[in-house]
């Protein structure tokens, strides 16, 4: 029933309570009675010595490694909370047991300050056994309690640990029969006042228990002040700007860094902010130049000294933005079309670039981009670049007209009117819109038109059709086209890449 790191007093008591518990068989005297109320205060005082001491770490972790150094001791926080909430839980539930033994025995005695019922010998077997059998559910609250606290400490943590919190059956004595834990502390026999001890000692038990695994969790934060737990390749090069035909070279090593620790960085005497481990310098680049700089790192020690570390003299040149943006077939863009524009910017990665658009929308990358314009006018073409981690800078701009695609011409039989045969006109069949001299590939669809076929000496034929293709009345009718014949072809309309109908001017032909 004891075990674990209890002090002297804490152990008599243990003691104490199985020699009355022996007792019991014999005879229940209120000199019995008294002493099972005086183990119970003593029992209850030192749960909450114990108590006490447990706030006291928690508060003092909380005002000095939880603050000093947040993302290694959340975590170990964390976990000591959770054995916190164990034993709270199982505490919890006792004092519902022990609340449920005050009820049916009337309370406490005002005048004695002790149980009302305290002699009672039916309420425990009948309570804790027989009826609503809490001992068997309080027993496996106590393993399932006991198992959760040694699993939130590690293979080393467990090495000589012996948590008092136990439900193990007492050993035999010979000529007495066996009894489990259960019957022993709440079976035939027990007085209600040896029951209630024997909660209360259980309470106590587990404050012990939880006193031991917090303090075990809590000290996991002092086992190393560096632990390096990040590991990153470097390449330093001298300067990543370079002009063609010079060497480049540079310096590629191995670094390990503390993760979750919070060393004294500076630069120039200057504090840096430290994420991960890791100090973010921003230099001075409002005037041109190469700049120098020098960093220090102050790491604590397990002894509470410190060691310093200095970096290397670095450098870095700053340069007056600048940036070339061309378009890759003219200086406008076109509604509709993917307008295709190289983009670069002397000294700075393409991959680096990021390009945007005023009016419109651009994508791409690597310094191959395609504008998307939708409203006649102009729109700017801004180049910006990442020129640190998590900083940009707009290098230029451009401004570009936006014009809509010129309107095409109607072609038919492979011309836009004039003289052709009359076989060349019987033989095709439909009419094309085609752009001339156009730099891009743009196609545009007819959407409908009419056809008239004159005649010498007859009435004309008009036909009208939807879509480009020669309906077969039209066919029909320019079967008959003979020499002398003319044909026309007016109300054209076709629709481009830009959505938009343009209505396009009327060819004549004339059959020869």
């Amino acid at each position: 029933m004891a075990g674990g790191k209890q002090t002297p007093r804490q152990r008599m008591m243990g003691i104490l309570y199985l020699v009355l518990l022996g007792l019991i068989a014999l005879d229940v005297p209120d000199s019995l009675l008294d002493a099972f109320k005086h183990i119970s205060d003593s029992l209850t005082v030192s749960k909450t010595n114990v108590q006490t001491g447990i706030d006291q770490t928690f508060k003092a972790f909380e005002a000095t490694k939880l603050k000093d150094q947040k993302e290694r001791a959340q975590p170990i926080y964390d976990k000591a909370k959770q054995a916190q909430k164990l034993a709270d839980d199982l505490n919890a539930y006792i004092e519902t047991l022990k609340n449920k033994f005050l009820d049916e025995t009337g309370g406490v005695d005002p005048a004695t300050n002790d149980y009302k019922g305290r002699e009672d010998l039916d309420v425990s077997v009948r309570m804790m056994i027989n009826d609503q059998k809490y001992a068997y559910e309080l027993h496996k609250k106590i393993d399932d309690t006991k198992n959760g606290l040694l699993a939130l400490l590690n293979d080393k943590e467990k090495q000589g640990v012996n948590l008092s919190l136990d439900a193990t059956a007492p050993p035999h004595v010979a000529g007495f029969p066996n009894k489990d834990w259960e019957n022993a502390n709440f079976g035939e026999g027990i007085p209600m006042a040896a029951a209630m001890t024997a909660l209360i000692k259980i309470q106590s038990d587990t404050k012990n228990a939880e006193n031991e695994v917090v303090k075990k969790i809590l000290g996991e934060v002092d086992q190393a002040v560096v632990n390096l737990d990040q590991f990153s390749a470097v390449a330093v090069a001298p300067s990543s700007y370079v002009l063609q035909g010079q060497p480049y070279t540079a310096q590629v090593f191995l670094t390990a860094s503390d993760s979750k620790s919070n060393p004294d960085i500076t630069v120039d005497g200057s504090k840096l902010s430290v994420q991960g481990g890791k100090g973010i310098y921003t230099g001075n680049t409002s005037s041109e130049g190469i700049k120098t700089w020098i960093g220090t790192i102050r790491v604590k020690q397990n002894d509470g000294t410190y060691k310093t570390y200095s970096t290397g003299p670095q450098t870095y040149q700053v340069a007056k933005p600048s940036a070339v943006v061309s378009p890759t077939k003219m200086n406008v863009l076109y509604i509709g079309l993917p307008n295709p524009l190289a983009v670069s910017a002397p000294g700075v990665p393409l991959e680096k670039l990021h390009v945007s658009m005023s009016s419109g929308s651009i994508s791409g990358s690597k310094g191959d981009f395609v504008g998307n314009v939708t409203t006649p006018g102009t729109t700017t073409v801004t180049i910006s670049a990442e020129v640190s981690p998590g900083r940009t800078t707009v290098l230029g701009s451009t401004l570009f007209r936006v014009k809509r695609i010129p309107d095409p011409k109607p072609e038919f039989a492979g011309k836009s009117g004039g003289n052709t045969s009359a076989a060349n006109i019987r033989s095709q069949d439909r009419i094309f819109a085609k752009l001339d001299n156009f730099e891009f590939d743009a196609k545009f669809n007819v959407t409908r038109f009419t056809v008239v076929i004159i005649k010498p000496r007859q009435d004309a034929i008009i036909l009208s059709a939807t879509g480009s293709e020669i309906t077969g009345s039209m066919r029909t009718a320019m079967a008959s086209v003979t020499p002398g014949t003319t044909v026309v072809f007016k109300d054209i309309v076709a629709v481009g890449p830009d959505g938009s109908q343009r209505g396009l001017d009327p060819i004549t032909f004339s059959a020869n």
